[in-house]
C-alpha cells in the first residue's frame, strides 16, 4: 500500500498520544487508590461485568481515529483490471488475396468461420472490436460484447484491393483509445512524452490487445513497424497471425465476398468469382501474396505480443481461442481512502454503542 499524501501519516501521533495518556491514567489510579469507609458501598458501585469491558470503547475509538488518520494520507492499493474492462481488437485482412483457395473454400471464408466461432464462444466478459483492412482500414464494430452484432459484421466482410497493415494497426489503436482513457489516439505523437527505455524494461501493458491477421505483405499506407511503434509507446500489445500456406493458389471469391472495393482500373471484373487481373500473373503478385513473416514477427516482438502462424481454419481457430489467455490482468493503483473512512465511522459508532451498553453492567 502506498500513500498520495504520506506526511499526513503524522496524524497517527494523535491516537498514539491519547493511548499513552489513557495508559498513564490507569497506572496512576492503581498507585493512588481511593479509600472508602464501607465495602458495601464499593461492591454496589463496582460494575458487575468483566473488567476488560471498560477498555473496549476506548480501544474502538482509538482505532477509529487511527483509521481516519490513515484515510487523510490517501492510501492507494494495487488492484487488477477485470476482464469486462478488457478489449480485444481483431484486425482482419480482407484484401483480394484472401480469396486464395489454398485454404478451403478460400482464406477469407475460413477466417470468417474462425472469427464467428471465436466471438460466439466468449463467456468471460471480454469486449471484442472488429477492424477490416485492405487498402484502407475501417472499424466496423467498436469494442462490444454483443455477439449478434459481431457475427453479423463478420458475415458481411467483402474483399478490397491492397493491404495496409500499418493503417490497420493505427485504426486498432484508435478503437482501444475510444474505450480506454489511458490509451492516446494514434494521431497523437507520444515520442517526446514517453520514456521508451523504461517501457522496454517494463512488463506492464494496458489490458487491451490487438490481434492482426493477414495473408500477405504491406502494399500501401503507413509502414507496419512505424505503426507498431505507436502501439509500443502506448504499452499496447499487438499479436500478429500469418494466415495461409506458401502456395500461390487460384483466387476464387464467393459472390458475397465481392464488394465495391474489389474492383480497380485495369481489372476486368469477376468471372465465376475469379478476378481478371488485367494480364498480371499470380507469380508477379507473389511478393504481396506471401506472408511477410519477418515484419509480423518484428511487430509482435516490439510491442510485447507474439507471432502465430496458421495454415488452415483449424489452426486459426486454435490460435484465436488461445488469445484470451494472453490478456494479462494489469495491476493499477486505486485510492482506497473511502474504505478507511467507513471503517473509522464503524469503529467510532461501535465504541459509542458499547460504552452506553456496558456503562451500567
Amino acid at each position: 500500500m502506498t500513500f498520495a499524501w504520506p506526511l499526513m501519516l503524522l496524524s497517527l501521533l494523535i491516537p498514539a498520544l491519547l493511548l499513552a495518556l489513557y495508559l498513564f491514567s490507569l497506572r496512576r489510579r492503581r498507585r493512588n487508590p481511593i479509600r472508602y469507609g464501607s465495602l458495601t458501598v464499593v461492591r454496589e458501585a463496582a460494575p458487575s461485568g468483566p473488567s476488560w469491558r471498560r477498555h473496549v470503547p476506548i480501544a474502538l475509538w482509538l482505532l477509529g481515529l487511527a483509521a481516519l488518520s490513515i484515510a487523510t494520507a490517501r492510501p492507494q492499493s494495487t488492484i487488477q483490471v477485470p476482464l469486462n474492462r478488457t478489449s480485444i481488437i481483431l484486425a482482419l485482412d480482407v484484401s483480394l488475396s484472401m480469396c486464395s483457395t489454398d485454404v478451403a473454400p478460400n482464406r477469407l471464408a475460413a477466417a470468417q468461420e474462425a472469427a464467428r466461432s471465436f466471438v460466439s464462444e466468449r463467456e468471460d466478459g471480454t469486449r471484442i472490436g472488429l477492424v477490416v483492412f485492405g487498402g484502407t482500414a475501417e472499424l466496423v464494430v467498436p469494442p462490444s460484447d454483443d455477439t449478434a452484432e459481431l457475427v453479423d459484421a463478420v458475415d458481411r466482410f467483402t474483399t478490397s484491393l491492397g493491404t495496409g497493415i500499418g493503417n490497420a494497426t493505427l485504426k486498432a489503436i484508435d478503437a482501444v483509445a475510444e474505450v480506454n482513457p489511458d490509451v492516446a489516439p494514434a494521431i497523437q505523437d507520444l515520442s517526446d512524452e514517453v520514456d521508451r527505455a523504461e517501457i522496454e524494461t517494463s512488463d506492464e501493458y494496458v489490458p487491451d490487445i490487438v490481434v492482426l491477421l493477414t495473408d500477405g505483405a504491406n502494399s500501401q499506407g503507413v509502414e507496419p513497424l512505424v505503426a507498431a511503434q505507436q502501439a509500443f509507446d502506448r504499452r499496447l500489445r499487438v499479436y500478429t497471425i500469418g494466415f495461409g500456406t506458401d502456395s500461390i493458389a487460384e483466387l476464387v471469391c464467393q459472390s458475397n465476398q465481392i464488394g465495391p472495393g474489389s474492383f480497380a482500373p485495369g481489372f476486368g471484373g469477376f468471372a465465376n468469382g475469379r478476378p481478371d487481373l488485367g494480364g498480371t500473373t499470380l507469380d508477379e503478385l507473389r511478393p504481396f501474396l506471401v506472408i511477410d513473416e519477418p515484419t509480423l514477427q518484428d511487430m509482435a516482438s516490439l510491442t510485447g505480443g507474439e507471432y502465430f502462424r496458421a495454415q488452415d481454419a483449424e489452426q486459426l481457430l486454435r490460435v484465436l481461442n488461445e488469445l484470451p489467455n494472453q490478456v494479462v490482468l494489469q495491476d493499477r493503483e486505486s485510492e482506497i481512502s473511502v474504505g478507511f473512512v467507513i471503517a473509522a465511522l464503524f469503529l467510532l459508532v461501535a465504541g459509542a454503542v458499547t460504552s452506553l451498553l456496558w456503562r451500567r453492567t
